[in-house]
């Protein structure tokens, strides 16, 4: 009976190309569907869904999206935007619900509107570097949490010092102290490099104080004193003033008490600040008295150095040893593979030195990733005959990301008779930090996980 009253049909059949000619009607606005049986094409309600984004089809309102004259128009449908975000479903069926036909957006723009509602209509999530903070600001606006959430992560994974300080000032606005704690590891570690970003110079001046205060930024002062003249600079063009030496001392305000000019050296300070002009003349006497005198005078800047952070060290052998044919160096290269479980900083390597009486190593050491040069140095070390590590460092310390694999590696010239390590552990636990180590193919002078070179890794983290 049920075969006669729905007689059997042969279905359509599903073609790649059919299905995606449907998807791409949706990429751009007022698109229309075809056909009456489109449905068919789509065995999911998600799917069926997903055909309806930034479709005019059933639309029963439309947004307007971005400044003037950068707007969009943007279809949509009620039921589907209420059900993915509890401000819509306000906008739309609450108490206060307008009947409008249309409804202006001016504070979004239209490409990460666009991205809200793919993640509402289509459960999927795309984003891009130059689109999502104003991504994370739509789905923070209409209370999307996990589309934010999402934003927050892609943020924490593209984390460098390049974009950390517009970053922390964006993270601040979006109450996102996660994103905040990540942004101050990266400043913090990689201070001179995050100061002399373009980046820097676009901070808000609330972001500047917080910098400026900050105890643990791993710079020197002259270093934190030309960054502020640039963010000056730059804030005297936004406020649509020259950039003179008066002008840029007018932005900075109280914030130039923050600089600690007085923990400075006397050379940075007297080749550098003192004759910049942005001090005025009675500051130059006080802090040169503060220099030299016994009874020192009573300044309006902070005087005590920062703390800076304290270096950690990875050490991954449990001892050392030397003989009379080992550990010998002829330009070979002695390296190592590294991971670790979270990010991290990495300063310098902790190497050994000579086993007969005290020496000079020249060492060039360098940090790969997948073949890539991240961090190079050719530094002279002095060891003084005994078993201990020393150290040598990068100019500025390299980002480390969790699982993935990183090359340490180093080229010694100098005595050819050195201690070495060994009983080398796979695994070693510092702190909260886990490193795990592999041999290295480009290790030629025979150190790996048991034994070698590289005893010590040195970090922030």
């Amino acid at each position: 009976m049920a075969a006669e009253l729905f007689p059997a049909k042969k279905l359509p059949t599903v073609t790649p190309s059919a299905v995606q000619q449907y998807q791409q009607q949706n990429v751009s606005n007022n698109n229309t569907i075809q056909g009456c049986n489109w449905q068919g094409l789509y065995p999911t309600i998600r799917e069926r869904n997903s055909v309806m984004f930034n479709n005019e089809l059933m639309a029963d309102i439309h947004f307007v999206v971005g400044p003037p004259g950068g707007t969009q128009r943007v279809p949509g449908h009620k039921y589907v935007l209420a059900v993915g975000s509890s401000v819509f479903h306000a906008m739309f069926y609450g108490e206060l619900a307008e009947d409008k036909d249309e409804i202006r957006i001016p504070d979004v723009e239209p490409a990460s509107f666009l991205a809200m509602l793919k993640y509402i209509y289509c459960d999927e999530i795309d984003l891009c570097a130059d689109t999502v903070l104003a991504t994370l600001y739509a789905a923070k606006k209409y209370i999307v949490p996990h589309l934010a959430r999402a934003c927050v992560n892609f943020l924490e994974t593209s984390l460098s010092a390049r974009n950390a300080c517009v970053l922390l000032s964006q993270s601040c606005l979006f109450e996102e102290p996660d994103l905040t704690q990540r942004c101050w590891e990266v400043i913090d570690a990689q201070a001179e490099l995050a100061l002399r970003s373009e980046g820097f110079c676009d901070i808000d001046v609330q972001t500047l104080e917080s910098i400026l205060r900050r105890e643990t930024l791993n710079a020197k002062e002259m270093v934190v004193f030309e960054a502020a003249l640039s963010w000056a600079e730059a804030e005297c063009h936004r406020q649509e003033l020259q950039p003179t030496i008066e002008n840029k001392r007018l932005v900075l305000g109280k914030n130039i008490y923050l600089i600690r000019i007085p923990a400075m050296a006397l050379d940075d300070f007297a080749n550098g600040v003192a004759q910049s002009g942005v001090l005025t003349l009675n500051e130059t006497n006080d802090i040169f008295l503060w220099y030299t005198a016994a009874k020192k005078p009573e300044l309006k800047f902070v005087c005590k150095p920062r703390k800076g952070l304290t270096p950690q060290k990875c050490h991954r052998f449990q001892s050392c040893a030397y003989r009379s044919n080992q550990w010998r160096y002829r330009g070979r290269c002695d390296s190592i593979q590294f991971a670790v479980d979270k990010r991290v900083f990495i300063a310098g390597f902790g190497l050994y030195g000579s086993s007969c009486g005290s020496a000079e190593y020249q060492a060039k050491i360098e940090l790969k990733r997948q073949g890539v040069t991240l961090g190079l140095a050719i530094i002279k070390y002095f060891s003084d005959g005994s078993s201990n590590t020393f150290p040598v460092f990068f100019e500025y310390p390299v980002q480390i990301e969790p699982d993935t694999f990183y090359t340490a590696s180093v080229v010694l010239d100098g005595n050819e008779l050195s201690y070495f390590g060994q009983e080398g552990m796979t695994e070693v636990q510092c702190g909260k930090v886990t490193f795990q180590f592999q041999c290295s193919s480009d290790s030629t002078n025979g150190t790996g996980v048991q034994g070698g070179q590289i005893p010590e890794l040195i970090f922030y983290a």
